[in-house]
């Protein structure tokens, strides 16, 4: 499938990240922290310009184009540093990582910094192809939103709660805007038309009048949310150092990593704890109860925030930046990857579901009055 042209310019302006990254890595004036934030403050300002320039009609009919083009260039700057912290390229963002943003060298920040260089790259230029053809991209954008969410969530506080609170540097208040984006781009995403389905109003009441065994996957879908449910909870009380054998065995043979003084997979439980678990209850009413409307569009936030999480989570506590004595063992390997797979997998197969047959979701619809004839004298 070709990439629309809109997207094959934002992807060229995002690619201008490989010289301008190279060049700035040569400049001797950003050894200096505060000289780090103001030139990445400048460069982000004048991409804006470009972008409004090149593309005036696109952000005025939507203005989340320009955020996806920024975003894009942004993506292209953490792919390389993840793909540098590994290893496999060097010279690009070496100023970045040493005045800039030190705990981007961590585990965790190595694994954002991919997923952001890969799974949110690609969802920014397929969003922006949608606005120039004037094409809905809500549940692109919903899923987005989640998995940009997520890891806002987890990656601000675990920079200041964990190790790396002293190694806050400028430019860390930089992400105050990434803060703020998610607010505004979510109402504007959720306030889109959703798509037209082809379910008619006797589609809508023959399918809620099914029973939940005449439901299979529904059926399934709540026994696994049940199961998650239980093991956010555990892994939440985990962390919160619960003194009972089953938390204790864990977090010493199967999942060390919880450990791990950088904070993040700490905060990460506490998120999933107190926002996942809630949704998994909700989720299972919905999957009960008929008329849920809500589910499709909160399904979609839900995979892509665990998506993100669990692909952070799980690259983390097996990477060599991660203390021998806080990876996984080499025992628990099986465990570890099928619990957090399964984890990670239940919230897309739920989102599926609610997009390919959502007729179970759907308002039911008002019967019409009975009309009235008159009588015939």
């Amino acid at each position: 499938m070709d990439v629309p042209p809109p997207a094959s310019k934002i992807a060229a302006l995002s690619l201008g990240a490989l010289p301008v990254s190279c060049a700035l890595n040569l400049a001797s004036a950003l050894s200096h922290p505060l000289g780090v934030a103001l030139m990445s403050a400048l460069i982000l300002g004048l991409l804006l310009v470009a972008i409004y320039s090149l593309s005036h009609g696109e952000i005025s009919y939507d203005p989340l184009y320009a955020v996806f083009a920024v975003f894009a260039f942004t993506s292209v700057v953490d792919l390389l540093i993840a793909l540098q912290e590994d290893g496999y390229v060097m010279g690009f963002m070496d100023f970045y990582t040493k005045e800039g943003e030190p705990y981007l060298r961590t585990a965790h920040g190595v694994f954002i910094c991919y997923w952001d260089g890969t799974i949110h790259y690609l969802l920014y230029l397929a969003m922006a192809g949608a606005i120039h053809r004037r094409k809905r991209y809500r549940n692109l954008g919903l899923y987005w939103l989640g998995s940009f969410t997520m890891s806002i969530l987890v990656f601000l506080p675990g920079n200041i709660l964990g190790k790396y609170s002293s190694e806050i540097r400028p430019a860390f208040f930089l992400a105050v805007p990434y803060m703020l984006v998610p607010c505004w781009a979510g109402m504007r995403v959720f306030n889109q038309s959703r798509a037209p389905t082809c379910c008619t109003p006797n589609m809508v009441q023959e399918e809620q009048k099914k029973g939940l065994l005449q439901r299979p996957a529904d059926l399934a879908l709540i026994i696994y949310l049940i199961l998650a449910g239980f093991f956010t909870l555990f892994r939440g009380l985990v962390v919160l150092d619960c003194p009972t054998d089953a938390c204790f065995v864990y977090i010493y043979q199967y999942e060390p990593y919880l450990r791990d003084p950088v904070a993040y997979p700490k905060v990460q439980m506490l998120v999933f704890m107190f926002y996942v678990l809630p949704f998994y209850g909700l989720a299972t009413y919905a999957l009960v109860f008929p008329g849920c409307s809500w589910l499709p569009d909160w399904a979609l936030v839900f995979a892509g925030a665990i998506g993100q999480a669990q692909f952070s989570h799980m690259g983390a506590s097996m990477h060599l930046r991660t203390p021998f004595t806080y990876r996984v063992p080499e025992d628990a390997w099986a465990c570890f990857f099928v619990c957090n797979l399964l984890y990670a997998l239940g919230p897309h197969l739920l989102a599926y579901r609610c997009l390919r047959r959502p007729a179970f979701f759907l308002c039911s619809p008002t019967p019409s009055p009975p009309a009235h004839h008159k009588k015939q004298h």
